[in-house]
């Protein structure tokens, strides 16, 4: 999988580089887009960060199993402080000459719950890295979505620019009717709302488009200056037979990002019973000491520091007034918690993707139909313009026609997006985004 990232990822620079940024333009493919934002994605590098602190995190407890090893420097003067000694009538004096003592000491301490910690700290970092292909997941499918709805919009305002063409025509056509005195003006008037109307709904159009440009530019991560053009087509990405496959193909709940996660709790609730028990166990140490301790007088005084010292200690905790005890029953009773949760899960993950085939298969009807019934109200549209050029349809005719048209529209980018919505939705619960 990471092998296939690198080809990609080396794969879409070089496209970068060779074409798109040469022309000033980001020409990109629902794949290239997708990967462009994996790669530049505020969100995609925050969970790539959060991955590495919790891999950090993990050698953190890890060394703490390693020796440890410390130097230090004492300095010590006495003022000039003599020490005496009585022996019988005689008394000795032992000069304090300053005196400087340099040691290293390298020492280890070893416990059951250090172990287990390194356990828990890989755990949260699968945890951690699943948390970041679920974001690559979320990532990749709102650039389609994001994608898919410019690719839609566009297509919409192509066959309003092509109907309001033909109204022009027919406006234009009309007026000069009136101008020969063959028809009223209120003819040539009704025509100019409907114009002006399809006008107001395709300059919307363009101002919705522009900001899921936008709305696209923010999802990959790209600066905002920049410029688009997207190469897929829209029927290459709405495949209406591969969408349908997704409600054939079954269930692997093992692949879904939120169960993935559950199991990973489930098994550090587990951990975490097992390290309570683990305060029950003995804390192993050992140390060595090294010592070298020098004079900065004349005489070299007494000197009672042993250069080399080596130590070994067990120690086994006893009584802690039921607190061991306690912290178990509560482990136990939060692994019993997140086992129900799981079940729980499991049980409404069967029910969710029912749920979503069910919704699939619905919009996919909905949106044959929305698409055929575009196709023909473009068509009765044009033919009532070539009926109203020869007076065979009347004012109100065309008014319908080009209500209809809007209407039309309006459900067909509905129909569409409903579409996506199940698609990404069901994909995303079978954890199928990631390989599009």
């Amino acid at each position: 999988m990471k092998l296939k990232r690198g080809i990609a990822a080396l794969g879409l620079m070089v496209t970068l580089t060779a074409g798109a940024w040469a022309q000033g333009t980001l020409n990109l493919s629902l794949r290239e887009a997708q990967d462009y934002a994996v790669e530049h994605n505020y969100a995609m590098q925050n969970a790539s960060l959060d991955v590495k602190k919790a891999e950090a995190a993990k050698w953190e407890t890890i060394t703490t199993m390693f020796p440890q090893v410390s130097a230090s420097f004492d300095y010590q003067n006495m003022c000039g402080y003599e020490m005496v000694m009585h022996m019988g009538p005689t008394e000795i004096g032992i000069p304090l000459n300053p005196n400087g003592t340099f040691g290293v000491t390298a020492s280890v301490a070893l416990t059951a719950q250090q172990i287990m910690g390194s356990v828990i700290g890989k755990i949260s970092e699968e945890m951690s890295d699943i948390t970041r292909r679920q974001t690559e997941q979320n990532t990749r499918a709102n650039v389609k979505s994001v994608y898919v709805s410019i690719l839609v919009m566009e297509d919409v305002v192509k066959l309003l620019d092509s109907s309001l063409a033909n109204l022009e025509s027919i406006e234009e056509t009309t007026q000069s009717a009136v101008d020969a005195g063959a028809s009223e003006q209120i003819s040539a008037d009704k025509v100019s709302v409907q114009v002006a109307s399809l006008k107001s709904t395709i300059n919307s159009n363009k101002r919705s488009l522009q900001m899921l440009y936008n709305s696209l530019l923010l999802q990959l991560g790209a600066d905002v200056n920049t410029k688009i053009s997207l190469t897929t087509p829209l029927d290459d990405i709405l495949n209406v037979d591969e969408a349908a496959q997704l409600t054939m193909g079954g269930f692997d709940m093992e692949r879904n990002y939120d169960y993935q996660t559950l199991v990973q709790s489930e098994k550090l609730a587990k951990n975490q019973v097992t390290l309570a028990w683990l305060d029950f166990t003995p804390t192993l140490s050992a140390y060595y000491q090294y010592s070298y301790k020098t004079y900065f007088g004349k005489d070299e005084g007494m000197n009672m520091t042993p250069p080399n010292v080596i130590g070994a200690s067990v120690k086994l905790p006893i009584w802690k007034s039921g607190t061991r005890a306690a912290s178990i029953k509560k482990a136990k009773i939060a692994l019993q918690q997140m086992e129900n949760t799981k079940k729980q899960a499991e049980d409404g993950l069967q029910v969710q993707y029912k749920q979503l085939c069910y919704d699939l298969v619905t919009a996919l009807e909905t949106y044959n139909i929305q698409k055929k019934n575009l196709d023909v109200t473009m068509r009765v549209m044009k033919n009532t313009s070539e009926k109203f050029k020869y007076g065979h349809a009347s004012n109100l005719d065309i008014t319908t026609a080009s209500t209809d048209i809007i209407t039309a529209q309006s459900n067909y980018i509905q129909a569409v997006m409903s579409v996506l919505s199940a698609q990404v939705s069901l994909e995303n619960l079978m954890g199928e985004a990631e390989e599009d």
